[in-house]
């Protein structure tokens, strides 16, 4: 495979995405090290995991929407391969299969720490990664890709990632779970707020088109507001040094919400990749601040 083919299956994996798959697995070891039971070989299958769940659920969204003719040339937003013709839809579609299946493998490997509990609890977040895009209610056509994502990955990375560390599912990293959800459905909704006018035209009814921008951008800025409220009181638990990561993530959230309605199309792209970043950031801080201040209960 030359450079440039190697760029466009590159650009179809979404990397500027990624850090929200990540983001849940990272949240997760935090948690754990905060109730000493971390373990790196489960996390590190977690995070495999996790992140092949995504560029799968990338691929079949690229090659599905292409499918259903709701992708045109010129789309705003990351260039689609297939559309384009940078890359064949067969090949899509089979790549997207192999990195599911991929995916389930490394899943397969999970049962070995969790129990066989594990496995329907796979096989739910397999279809989950396709019901996004396709089958008979394909979640992102009807307004519930930003549900989809807080389940997905927010609930399921985080719970799932302490449980097969600790065998325990407490209070707190349910509440956790939602919080890193809603932060990711905030990436989407800044993707599906440039992508409005162009998902309109096709039909493509997400909560940008349902709502409308100005309430999605509403969203937006209470769903950060909620997701540190739910944590506030584990952030509580490791101040002063735990209290500085929320405040700058606040702080950097507000001024995303704030600079959303002064860009269109193409230029809103960074900001979705702020988001994804910004949200990385906090859970990643939480899990540096949770070593650093010790064993705690949760």
């Amino acid at each position: 495979m030359n450079r440039k083919k190697l760029s466009f299956w590159i650009e179809a994996m979404r990397l500027r995405t990624l850090p929200v798959s990540v983001a849940g697995v990272v949240m997760a070891c935090g948690l754990a090290l905060m109730s000493g039971g971390f373990r790196i070989i489960p996390s590190l299958l977690c995070l495999l995991f996790a992140v092949a769940a995504q560029i799968a659920s990338n691929f079949a969204n690229e090659y599905y929407d292409y499918r259903d003719g709701l992708d045109a040339p010129g789309r705003e937003g990351p260039r689609r391969g297939v559309t384009e013709g940078d890359i064949s839809p067969r090949a899509m579609l089979t790549a997207t299969y192999l990195t599911l299946g991929t995916a389930c493998a490394i899943g397969c490997l999970l049962i070995a720490f969790g129990g066989w509990i594990l496995l329907p609890i796979g096989i739910v977040i397999a279809l989950g990664a396709m019901a996004y895009s396709t089958g008979p209610y394909p979640l992102s056509r009807h307004g519930l890709g930003e549900v989809a994502v807080i389940a997905f990955f927010g609930i399921v990375p985080v719970t799932l990632t302490y449980y097969v560390q600790t065998l325990a599912w407490p209070t707190a990293v349910w509440l956790s779970g939602i919080a890193v959800g809603l932060m990711g459905a905030n990436v989407l909704i800044i993707n599906n707020y440039r992508d409005a006018d162009d998902d309109a035209k096709v039909n493509k009814r997400t909560l940008a088109v349902i709502l409308g921008r100005r309430a999605v951008r509403l969203l937006y800025m209470l769903n950060g507001l909620i997701a540190v409220g739910l944590m506030l009181p584990l952030w509580v638990k490791m101040e002063p040094l735990g209290m500085a990561i929320p405040v700058v993530y606040l702080a950097a959230h507000c001024g995303i919400w704030s600079v959303m309605p002064h860009r269109k199309g193409h230029a809103l792209t960074p900001l979705l990749a702020a988001t994804s970043m910004l949200m990385l950031f906090y859970c990643a801080g939480f899990a540096v601040a949770a070593s650093i201040c010790g064993v705690q209960a949760l």
